[in-house]
């Protein structure tokens, strides 16, 4: 840019600032998209950390699946006749405990790989499930003598079963069984025993159960019994409790939390006998990094405290407020002060105040959020002060530029713990920027060329 800013008018030099800080536009988006990318690499790195040990993990059951036998009415038309034929077939009725306690300890610990890290805990469970035979069997058709209640089988889901523990533990009526890989014969991710339940004929079957697990971020329960009663504790200060139930009674304290989710069965809105399906199993969503099932779910996140790349994503997107602010100065000492400035001055300026989100993105990675955001910004403050003391020919100007600077990165920083009110306090900051700005031009000959102070005389 070869012109001389003092030989346009003040408005030419606004629209020039303006289109300087819509070019400033581009890498800015680039900073944006850069974020992104860390973000994705950071959750490939969590993955690979959480790949051997377990993911999100979800327990389900247990459920008591019976196997029946049934006649079904099969038609079909041969030379225009109908035939009916009668075809013996086999279903399952699925049973849910009619009371589940369960209880869950989880021993949360940091694992890293270089800079990044994720969250991964160790988790006992224990628990007692009683299942008896509803009133109303009756209504879903199920011949009860054609029940094979020898042949049943005890069916727990876990979402992940490669973090299941080497001895989980369960009895039946005071009776050790013996585990079997899968959520059933039938497949599914978990573990499961053939019972023999006969003794449901005459009263009912108590399950009590043990067994240790591994996962990673998340735990939840997908409830199945008509009265469920589940107990959550661990040493992790920092739970966000999710899903489509919140727990009746929580504790959350700087030595960890503790949470008891109470949930009936008319809140399920489902009986406790279904047919031929497995409900509630629980799948990972791995694009999301989190346990996902059709069925409502108990879930609880041990989140992180300080995302980073969120908060670097939000710093980003008040970079024009930066680049706006600081280039409203130097116009000021332009058009007002009377020192003429360069359309390059500008944007070196500008591309200074991007690299700062980019400063705050290395960093920050490495040395954590709020040490980054003092470096990044101290850097690009004085970088930027220095600057303006020689093109301003002043240290004082120049001091008021880096002042300028050094209270918007204040604000911001303000600004990134207060979502609530982020947009209030924005907008009045850009409301009192603009009031000066007014007041300040309020005897400026916008279209009137020649030197800045003759045109405010």
């Amino acid at each position: 840019m070869g012109w001389r800013q003092g030989e346009k008018s003040p408005g030419q030099k606004l629209v020039l600032a303006i289109l300087i800080g819509l070019l400033l536009a581009i890498p800015l988006f680039s900073v944006w998209a850069l974020v992104y990318d860390r973000q994705s690499q950071s959750e490939v790195a969590q993955g690979s950390i959480t790949e051997g040990w377990g993911g999100p993990q979800a327990i389900s059951g247990p459920v008591l699946a019976i196997p029946y036998s049934y006649t079904r009415n099969e038609t079909r038309v041969e030379d225009g006749q109908r035939i009916t034929t009668a075809r013996e077939v086999e279903g399952e009725l699925l049973l849910s405990p009619e009371i589940l306690e369960l209880d869950l300890q989880l021993a949360p610990e940091r694992r890293a790989r270089s800079i990044y890290e994720a969250v991964v805990y160790e988790a006992g469970a224990e628990g007692i499930a009683r299942f008896a035979f509803p009133p109303d069997l009756d209504r879903y058709k199920v011949d009860p003598d054609s029940l094979r209640l020898d042949d049943a089988e005890l069916r727990f889901g876990l979402s992940d079963p490669k973090g299941i523990g080497a001895d989980p533990q369960v009895a039946v009526n005071g009776v050790a069984q013996r585990l079997q890989p899968g959520g059933g014969s039938k497949g599914g991710s978990g573990f499961f025993a053939f019972v023999d339940a006969s003794s449901l004929r005459d009263g009912v079957i108590v399950a009590e159960f043990a067994f240790d697990f591994r996962g990673s971020a998340s735990v939840g329960l997908v409830p199945t019994a008509g009265r469920t009663q589940f107990g959550l504790a661990s040493s992790w200060p920092h739970p966000s409790f999710i899903g489509g139930f919140i727990p009746d009674e929580r504790e959350i304290s700087g030595e960890g939390f503790s949470a008891t989710y109470r949930i009936g069965n008319l809140a399920l809105g489902k009986s406790l006998v279904s047919l031929d399906s497995q409900p509630g199993t629980p799948t990972i969503d791995r694009s999301g990094g989190r346990v996902m099932t059709a069925e409502p779910m108990a879930l609880v996140d041990l989140i992180e405290p300080v995302d980073l790349y969120s908060r670097v994503n939000r710093a980003t997107k008040y970079g024009f407020l930066h680049i706006g602010f600081t280039f409203l100065a130097l116009l000021m000492f332009d058009v007002i002060g009377g020192r003429r400035i360069w359309g390059v001055a500008y944007l070196l300026v500008g591309a200074a105040l991007v690299l700062f989100f980019v400063l705050l993105l290395a960093f920050a990675e490495v040395i954590g959020f709020a040490p980054a955001y003092l470096i990044a910004s101290a850097a690009i403050a004085a970088l930027v002060t220095a600057y303006c003391a020689a093109i301003l020919k002043s240290w004082r100007r120049a001091l008021a530029v880096g002042g300028l600077l050094a209270l918007l990165y204040a604000a911001l920083y303000i600004l990134l713990g207060l979502e609530e009110y982020a947009l209030l306090i924005g907008s009045l900051m850009i409301f009192a920027a603009l009031a000066a700005v007014m007041y300040a031009t309020r005897n400026l000959d916008w279209g009137r060329a020649g030197d800045a102070a003759e045109q405010n005389a």
